[in-house]
């Protein structure tokens, strides 16, 4: 699929283990700090991402969808947190609040299932996926950057999945 622009790249990934490679090298790339937000109905793929995400991000924890927890805490040997929110089940971006989403970025990454659902209370900058169910085995998905800090982060997973 064609780049868009500078801030945007989209892929078209061809098998679940794809998706996860994909979020692997993501994962490598993610900070203290940083809000990756997933975005896609039932079965576009944003669980198998995460998976990639955690295991490139470097933690040995299984990954689920906190679907009924809400947040799950992923945790690294050298200590580092990694927090899977899924705002599915949230009545509406007020009570992601509650959650306190500020303090999770200020202790560790961020990753939002279902990030549409609470966009309004998300900081601007951010890395946003929009994933896509295509057919059984296809999932599209555009990555967009908002801010220099995600723009520089989708400069550098480019060259992870291009080189050059």
């Amino acid at each position: 699929m064609p780049i868009l622009d500078p801030r945007t790249f989209e892929f078209i990934s061809r098998s679940p283990e794809q998706t996860r490679r994909l979020g692997a090298r993501l994962g490598t790339l993610l900070q203290p700090g940083h809000l990756l937000c997933l975005s896609g109905d039932l079965g576009s793929g944003k669980t198998t991402m995460v998976q990639g995400v955690a295991q490139g991000w470097g933690t040995l924890d299984p990954v689920s969808s906190p679907t009924f927890v809400l947040v799950n805490t992923y945790r690294r040997p050298d200590g580092q947190c990694l927090y899977h929110l899924d705002a599915y089940r949230l009545r509406d971006a007020l009570e992601a609040e509650d959650l306190d989403l500020i303090q999770m970025l200020e202790t560790g990454a961020l990753v939002i299932e279902w990030a549409e659902r609470i966009k309004t209370i998300l900081p601007q900058e951010r890395l946003w996926v929009d994933l896509r169910w295509l057919a059984d085995e296809q999932r599209g998905m555009a990555i967009t950057a908002r801010g220099a800090q995600y723009e520089a982060m989708l400069g550098e997973f480019r060259q992870k999945i291009f080189g050059g």
